[in-house]
């Protein structure tokens, strides 16, 4: 179960450079249910969500890079790209801060996964997080992989 909150963030933390980070690619052979394909830097990983915003269901599969290859031409809509950051927050938490590359560039949205709901919905987040738009849905990334979403970027 992947239970996770999502934020705007209208301008980048200081000192961004010293998390860690990871290039990523991902392309969707499906959006209903969530059939994902991913490149993280060297690894490979075919992924199935279940519906829902703040809680779903989350199943992560090992991928070859010759596997990934072949499906990547068979992804639907656009196939994204990203450099997600690694900030920690608290022991439990960290931020995954995703910056967009074209054609969302200029998009930054930060997600926080939690252990259960109780501490999602109790969560405060930093000062430097904009709007909450966990519930409504449209940053998803299976969405903004179709080109329909009412994305307003903050350009940098």
């Amino acid at each position: 179960m992947e239970i996770e909150r999502k934020y705007l963030i209208h301008q980048l933390p200081e000192n961004l450079e010293q998390y860690p980070s990871h290039k990523i690619e991902q392309g969707y052979l499906n959006t209903n249910p969530v059939v994902r394909i991913r490149q993280s830097d060297d690894e490979y990983y075919l992924t199935y969500k279940g519906g829902g915003l703040l809680a779903r269901e989350e199943y992560n599969l090992p991928l070859t890079e010759e596997a990934y290859l072949h499906l990547r031409p068979k992804a639907d809509g656009i196939v994204l790209s990203k450099r997600r950051y690694l900030i920690p927050l608290t022991e439990k938490l960290t931020i995954e801060l995703d910056v967009f590359d074209t054609p969302y560039r200029g998009l930054i949205l930060a997600e926080v996964e939690f252990e259960d709901m109780e501490s999602a919905l109790s969560f405060t987040p930093p000062q430097w997080f904009g709007e909450d738009v966990t519930l409504s849905g449209i940053y998803q990334n299976s969405l903004l992989s179709r080109g329909v979403a009412a994305v307003k970027p903050v350009w940098d």
